[in-house]
């Protein structure tokens, strides 16, 4: 009986952690997710144009989304750098500096992505994507 309440707590706890990880999960955007809901595209579309070489970037402005894109951007990163943070894989104080050099460089941002971090920043959440764009050896010096 011992053992199966012991077996019993560690399904429930693998589950809690599970659900934790999905809604976590569940509230990061891709970059071209972002772009479609800013522009009303479809997430293909978005990849499409980003296969011929435009960036997520560009594809908002294009739609006069630019500021919307960089603020949306800004904000999914402030979560993976939260959860980092929370995991104990970053310091509050990298965070916060990481923070301050993506506002900075998005102040003259053009959504072209040729900036030192544009629309770069390891993402490595999720199994979603890996990257979110150029730039990851930027972000080398915080890890």
């Amino acid at each position: 009986m011992k053992n199966f309440k012991k077996l019993v707590l560690v399904v429930t706890v693998v589950g809690v952690v599970g659900v934790a990880g999905a809604v976590f999960a569940s509230n990061i955007k891709t970059p071209a997710e972002i772009a479609s809901l800013l522009t009303g595209k479809t997430v293909e579309d978005v990849y499409k144009e980003r296969s011929k070489g435009k960036p997520f970037g560009v594809v908002a402005n294009e739609a006069g989304k630019l500021d919307e894109f960089k603020t949306e951007m800004l904000e999914q990163k402030k979560i993976i750098l939260d959860e980092k943070v929370k995991n104990g894989t970053l310091t509050q104080e990298k965070a916060d500096e990481i923070i301050n050099d993506i506002k900075n460089n998005q102040e003259t941002c053009d959504g072209t992505g040729n900036g030192k971090f544009g629309s770069s920043f390891k993402q490595g959440q999720n199994g979603r994507g890996g990257q979110m764009g150029r730039g990851q050896r930027m972000y080398n010096k915080y890890e």
